[in-house]
């Protein structure tokens, strides 16, 4: 089967929330709900599920985790270079910034399981268990210092740190827990990722781009273009196995989180601009992932 055919699932997902937002009662009061449910509570399940049950074995995945951190903080570093050009506005950077190194962790996982099966997940679980206090660090610095929030606060609360770091400990303790707890926190992981990517549809929106169109074009090709470059570079350089390699770059030419928007409009960012960017770079993620891991499966092996 086709690259195209395969990510084509759940992308239609991400196309039923958008029909259903717009031409039924399930209108946007619902999805915001629904976005809520599957940030505090739905996905931090997942996250933690996966970490848990994820042999990470390091001396395998040394390579891999470094690979996925290094695409990390490169985003982070141009992301933040970008407030240096001449002209560009602090608040809408300050929102913004976030987009071109936040990763949409939904379909991160959905389509990691999609060409890799288990392996594949737990492969992205380790990935998206280092990365994610990264970003939301990085994302919630740019806000917090912008917007006069308390910093350590808004860390101590956002529920993806506290899942990763929780699944992180109970993973080194080797935690193990009773079959009904396990299974419970199993369904409610499952439930995560179809909500997750129609409510990734239900918010697409492109309005807000119009005031800033330089700061997001740079963003979006930071996000699309470069990181993903990064990823397949990385991977040549540390001599990656060929499927660990393919989940790096999956993870590199990920679009941004859907839940930028709900940080940004939480912290008193410009929402609208970052409902903008998510929507462009979710669209732009249906024609680059194929695109990329293309590149990928024509280098000789």
């Amino acid at each position: 089967m086709s690259l195209g055919l395969l990510l084509l699932p759940d992308f239609l997902l991400i196309a039923c929330g958008f029909l259903l937002c717009r031409y039924t009662p399930l209108d946007r009061p619902l999805w915001e709900s629904a976005e809520r449910l599957v940030y505090y509570l739905l996905f931090p399940v997942l996250l933690f599920n996966s970490i848990v049950n994820s042999p990470l074995q390091p001396t395998q995945t040394m390579s891999l985790a470094g690979a996925g951190v290094g695409v990390m903080l490169c985003g982070v570093a141009l992301a933040f270079s970008l407030r240096l050009w001449p002209g560009v506005d602090a608040g809408m950077h300050a929102s913004g910034a976030q987009v071109a190194f936040r990763f949409n962790s939904y379909i991160a996982l959905a389509l990691s399981e999609r060409l890799g099966g288990a392996q594949g997940v737990a492969w992205m679980a380790l990935i998206v268990a280092l990365c994610v206090p990264i970003a939301n660090v990085a994302a919630v610095w740019s806000l917090a210092r912008h917007g006069g929030h308390a910093y350590l606060r808004e860390l101590a609360r956002n529920p993806l740190i506290i899942s990763t770091l929780a699944g992180l400990a109970a993973n080194a303790a080797g935690v193990s827990f009773p079959e009904a707890v396990a299974t419970t926190l199993q369904r409610i992981g499952v439930a995560a990722l179809p909500i997750g990517l129609l409510a990734v549809g239900a918010g697409l929106k492109l309005g807000g781009l119009k005031r800033a169109p330089g700061l997001a074009a740079a963003l979006l090709t930071i996000r699309h273009l470069v990181l993903p470059a990064i990823g397949l570079g990385l991977g040549l350089a540390l001599v990656l196995p060929s499927a660990q390699h393919q989940m790096v770059l999956l993870f590199a030419a990920m679009p941004t989180a859907s839940s930028a928007y709900v940080l940004a409009a939480r912290m008193g960012g410009d929402a609208p601009y970052v409902a903008g960017l998510v929507t462009l770079s979710t669209v732009l993620g249906m024609f680059s992932i194929p695109l990329w891991l293309g590149v990928l499966s024509a280098l000789p092996v």
